[in-house]
């Protein structure tokens, strides 16, 4: 295991997620918010824009993926080593539209060795499942941010 700073569990999660989010152009761009992050769990929001309608004027699947993998990736390096996706799958189960505010919550099933198991819930604000996301995680070597910057 590496070496560890100071910061430890929920202000070490804050940490690493600030500075993933400044060079997270995609999430940027889509306009998603990092509304709470721990160790192993994460939470966004993102608005569905018009410009993310496809042509049934429903969300294209491809925004709602991309905000659960989003969430999974923040949930799943946390503790500041480079993590990456191994597998993802998700299962649309209700459509959103322009306007709805999604929430992705994404949370740790089980972690071992160099790999994970992560679950990812999107949904409506007012509640409405939208997709479930379950993502498979790869540990590889280095750090996500430089703890020893200021931030």
């Amino acid at each position: 295991m590496q070496e560890r700073t100071s910061l430890e569990g929920a202000a070490l999660a804050e940490r690493v997620a600030r500075g993933m989010y400044a060079k997270d152009r995609a999430s940027q761009t889509m306009g998603m918010e990092l509304l709470a992050v721990g160790p192993g769990y994460a939470r966004l929001a993102m608005r569905v824009r018009p410009d993310m309608l496809n042509g049934h004027a429903i969300c294209h699947g491809g925004h709602i993926f991309t905000l659960a993998d989003s969430a999974f990736a923040f949930a799943c390096n946390w503790d500041n080593t480079v993590t990456v996706a191994l597998a993802c799958h998700i299962t649309f189960v209700a459509p959103a539209y322009e306007n709805d505010r999604l929430i992705a919550e994404a949370r740790e099933v089980s972690r071992a060795g160099r790999t994970g198991v992560y679950d990812v819930t999107v949904s409506r604000e007012d509640g409405t499942l939208i997709a479930v996301f379950r993502g498979n995680s790869y540990r590889t070597r280095g750090e996500v941010v430089d703890l020893g910057e200021q931030g």
